[in-house]
């Protein structure tokens, strides 16, 4: 399970800025995340040793009265939610009485906690420390969320304890295409470690409630290993379900309902909100399902968009398709096409969970979803489709001078990385690296994944270098350029 971090505080500490900057993201996995509370957000964040879940919270400034308790409630849940509370002060402004009612709050309902003072640039940091020691929450630590200054060895002190002793060490992903290091010119040949034989693939199900997913499931299992209702939210945890079918392991997680943040009530279900999260996270499959008599709603794009920023292999799945007329079934594939245009990718099918129809074919279509996330691609084979790609449409001009692009080689897999090297590669435009996308997609059947390319700027070997010429050389230069005038 990824650790859950909530951040709270007083309004006006710097809790947000602080989310944004450990989800490294502009509100890509903030706003409007599905099944969320109004005062509550959620976002994946990878700002030290292994990723993890952040919870961003609604300011308590100590009331207990309207608005204020159902603040405190908020900040309640999270601190239940999350292996560790940040709790954040203003170093600027001082200790407030508001401090002393979020300390309270802590102790009460935090399983560990760490005190951050923020807004401390450019001050002392025993002297910004020093009166919030009295909180009783231990060492404080003088941070600044807008510029950066402590907080990855915050966030390095917070993970220790967190990461797994003998796990062997994994590669950081790459978050917003960033650079990747070139590898050694004799190990470009060489394949990407193969998954063990006798792996369980882990699938999970996901999707707004009542749409069908427990009843999947158990129809893909034989029986009834779920309860199944006819009320939205009947599912309340993530349920793990390991089975068999033709000799292939597979685990499939049931995972509870994400529904509109106005529609979140109960509080057992606002908790099941972080398990589906992580649902997430752990899945090297998703299924995500869709309600054939309500269409696409709002709800499953933003859920399908946070699966493709996680880069898991994804199978779209539209549920009770029996019993649909004709129009009605063109206008819900109008609807995919419409809607969801950000999945072309995405293998796209029609079932009835209820009796079965088409249910068969959905675990090959995951297993070729899966096969193309882990598909390995040789350095040749990537960059001689890489030079058919530029002579069929050649890279665009960047003020007279053309983006060149050497070579590729596969810089990771699930979902897969294909790093390209060349030059002036920050100005290719956006317009050129689908297309690209698209090759490689096609040339190397990597339909059911998301692919992402990373680019590797090579150095300019005469960058710095100062003139070597002797001076006898460089009067001979001169006197050459005078007589090329004449």
């Amino acid at each position: 399970m990824l650790p859950v971090i909530a951040l709270i505080g007083r309004p006006n500490v710097g809790k947000s800025t602080l989310f944004n900057r450990l989800t490294r993201s502009r509100d890509a996995l903030v706003a409007d995340c599905p099944g969320l509370t109004r005062d509550r957000n959620y976002g994946f964040g990878k700002l030290g040793p292994i990723p993890y879940l952040v919870i961003d919270t609604g300011g308590v400034a100590g009331g207990e009265e309207g608005i204020e308790e159902a603040m405190v409630e908020q900040t309640i849940i999270a601190l239940q939610e999350a292996d560790v509370a940040i709790i954040m002060v203003d170093g600027r402004s001082g200790l407030t009485a508001a401090d002393q009612h979020v300390a309270d709050l802590a102790r009460r309902h935090a399983k560990q906690t760490w005190l951050a003072v923020n807004k401390a640039e450019g001050l002392n940091a025993a002297i910004a420390n020093s009166e919030f020691h009295t909180l009783g929450l231990g060492d404080p630590i003088a941070v600044s969320a807008a510029h950066g200054d402590r907080i990855n060895a915050l966030m390095d002190d917070i993970l220790s304890s967190f990461i797994p002793k003998e796990a062997p060490e994994v590669a950081d992903e790459i978050w917003n295409e960033e650079l990747i290091d070139e590898p050694d010119k004799e190990g470009l040949e060489e394949p990407i470690e193969e998954p063990d034989e006798d792996h369980e693939l882990r699938i999970a199900v996901i999707g707004r409630p009542n749409v069908g997913k427990s009843t999947l499931i158990n129809r893909l299992l034989g029986e009834d290993r779920l309860v199944v209702f006819d009320q939205p939210g009947t599912t309340r945890d993530s349920v793990s379900v390991p089975f068999e079918r033709n000799d292939r392991k597979y685990v499939l997680i049931d995972t509870a309902g994400i529904r509109r943040k106005a529609r979140v009530h109960e509080t057992i279900e606002k908790f099941s909100i972080v398990k589906a999260l992580q649902a997430i996270e752990q899945a090297e499959v998703v299924i995500s399902v869709l309600d054939a008599h309500e269409g696409v709603t709002e709800q499953d794009v933003s859920l399908l968009g946070l699966v493709m920023e996680r880069g898991r292999a994804l199978v779209v799945v539209t549920n009770k398709w029996d019993g649909l007329s004709s129009d009605a079934r063109k206008k819900v594939r109008d609807d995919l096409e419409r809607r969801l245009p950000f999945l072309d990718f995405a293998e796209r099918m029609t079932i009835s969970a209820l009796h079965g129809t088409a249910v068969g074919d959905l675990l090959p279509a995951v297993e070729r979803a899966y096969a193309a996330a882990m598909r390995d691609m040789s350095t040749t084979e990537l960059t001689q489709e890489l030079e058919s790609a530029l002579m069929a449409h050649p890279t665009p001009l960047v003020r007279g001078r053309r983006v060149k692009l050497r070579y590729a080689h596969q810089g990771g897999r699930n979902p897969p990385v294909i790093v390209i090297h060349g030059n002036q590669t920050e100005h290719l435009p956006d317009s050129y690296r689908r297309y690209l996308i698209n090759r490689f997609r096609k040339v190397f059947k990597l339909k059911g994944t998301p692919v992402r390319l990373a680019f590797k700027k090579g150095k300019n070997p005469y960058a710095g270098r100062r003139n070597t010429l002797t001076p006898r050389q460089e009067r001979k230069r001169k006197r050459l350029m005078k007589k090329d005038k004449k």
